[in-house]
């Protein structure tokens, strides 16, 4: 494993527990003087370090990794681009301060985003509209959703084994799993389940009936049916969780309790031990996992992304779900790879390549502008509400993960994965990619000063003044 330097979490640590650094020193059987050189970066935190933090605090190693950093670093750049660009903050300020004072960095985060809805108020304002944002700096209750996920890198032990327990108590098997999931709602709930449903489902409390669309598929009706049985055996415990972030009958909660339910479905239909074994046997071969499994593509790959239970991890898997038009209407990740909330993504992106050529996986080696690279597939899938002429929903369903993990997916096989020129050079979206050299940019550089010039044009769609003439 490569060098951890994690001294600004290390300190918040030692002080959230209110310890002095020879009090924490003698907990873990280190001088004082090599623990302080660890808090200033000064050395990294070795193994052994590790290990006995992770015993005296109960914290998961990747408490002290650095995607947070990189995240907040992106998060930073793109809330107060026109701010850092006019106090000319530096990349390597910037990354310092993530990464040396988080705390503070989370404070200017909040700032920022309050400002941008301001002036967002301010502009409807003006132009006599009533729709502004609620509250300054409030983020929609699925932005909120997408943060609860990500705080627990996209896996929540408690439920995913209470799902694998009930999955071995109905003898969950490929094939049968509609079957034992209707016995479970019937013999236990007295719950029925009914096609015709105009919706995709709909839970009659009063009469006790699950009615579930005659349009879903075997493996959709199974996930539905499975999401049901979460939420009438552990309602209560889905609803705790919940409420560890938000206020117990707000918008967001009721959501959280959907989106928890949801994960509950998919770690019954698909659990944990047997899925990850049947993962790393087939090198994470998508379409072989869903033959076995006789579940959907996009399932499956959601369920791949929440593979990090400590004692068998799977690989860390980013998963996206993106329409044409460049909207992300899902995005959940395990590791740090980061993409903009505001405007489109990046054009370069496979995902937008698999329109091109429905049904069909499509493999790309990415490189972010920090240097971190990542083997990404991608594939659409397609709904059809099923009349002639009714319009159908396509979407186009990305899975990535770091180039270290890839040797272990199928997908690499034939992939120079030492050579990063090779990789396609790809940002986190046009507004604040820091590839000012891209001749595929949409929109300007946020914060960057353009070149303009009437007596000469370039192969770069928005060149910007070099920093000495600035």
């Amino acid at each position: 494993m490569g060098r951890t330097y994690a001294g600004a979490r290390l300190r918040r640590l030692r002080e959230e527990r209110g310890l002095s650094q020879a009090a924490l020193a003698r907990l873990l059987a280190i001088s004082p003087s090599y623990l302080n050189q660890m808090e200033h970066d000064s050395r990294p935190l070795t193994v052994p370090v590790l290990l006995r933090l992770t015993e005296e605090f109960g914290v998961d190693p990747g408490f002290f990794s650095e995607r947070d950093t990189g995240r907040m670093l992106a998060d930073l750049r793109e809330a107060l681009a026109d701010e850092l660009a006019a106090a000319r903050v530096t990349p390597s300020e910037l990354s310092e301060l993530s990464s040396r004072l988080p705390s503070v960095a989370a404070v200017l985060l909040d700032l920022g985003r309050r400002t941008q809805v301001l002036t967002e108020q301010l502009a409807l304002a003006s132009e006599g509209r009533a729709d502004a944002p609620a509250a300054p700096g409030a983020r929609s209750p699925h932005e909120e959703i997408r943060e609860f996920f990500y705080r627990r890198r996209n896996y929540l032990h408690d439920t995913d084994t209470a799902a694998e327990a009930l999955a071995r108590e109905l003898g969950i098997r490929p094939g049968e799993v509609r079957r034992a999931l209707a016995a479970r709602l019937s013999e236990r709930h007295g719950v029925r389940v009914a096609d015709g449903s105009d919706r995709l489902h709909r839970f009659d409390a009063a009469e006790r009936t699950l009615h579930l669309s005659p349009r879903l598929r075997p493996g959709q009706q199974a996930f539905r049916m499975a999401t049901q049985l979460a939420l009438l055996e552990h309602g209560a415990e889905i609803s705790r969780l919940a409420a560890e972030d938000y206020e117990e009958g707000s918008d967001t909660w009721s959501l959280t309790r959907i989106g928890v339910a949801n994960y509950f479905a998919a770690a019954l239909v698909l659990p944990y031990g047997d899925f990850h074994a049947a993962a790393e046997e087939l090198r994470y071969d998508i379409e072989r996992l869903t033959d076995r499994f006789g579940l959907g593509y996009e399932t499956v790959c959601h369920r791949l992304s929440t593979l990090q239970r400590p004692s068998t991890r799977g690989v860390p898997f980013s998963f996206v779900r993106v329409d044409r038009a460049g909207n992300m209407s899902k995005r959940q990740s395990a590791t740090g790879f980061h993409f903009s909330r505001a405007g489109g993504t990046c054009p370069l992106w496979n995902v937008y390549e698999a329109f091109a050529a429905p049904g069909r996986i499509h493999v790309q080696v990415a490189a972010m502008p920090d240097g971190g690279r990542h083997l990404w597939t991608a594939r659409t899938v397609t709904r059809h509400r099923g009349g002639w002429g009714e319009p159908g929903k396509t979407f186009a369903i990305g899975l990535g993960c770091e180039v270290r993990h890839a040797s272990r997916l199928v997908y690499s096989d034939g992939l120079d994965l030492g050579n990063a020129a090779a990789a396609t050079p790809i940002g986190m979206g046009c507004r604040i990619c820091e590839r000012l050299d891209c001749p595929q940019r949409a929109v300007p550089p946020l914060g960057q000063p353009l070149a303009i010039d009437e007596n000469s044009s370039t192969f770069v769609p928005y060149p910007v003044r070099p920093r000495e003439s600035r």
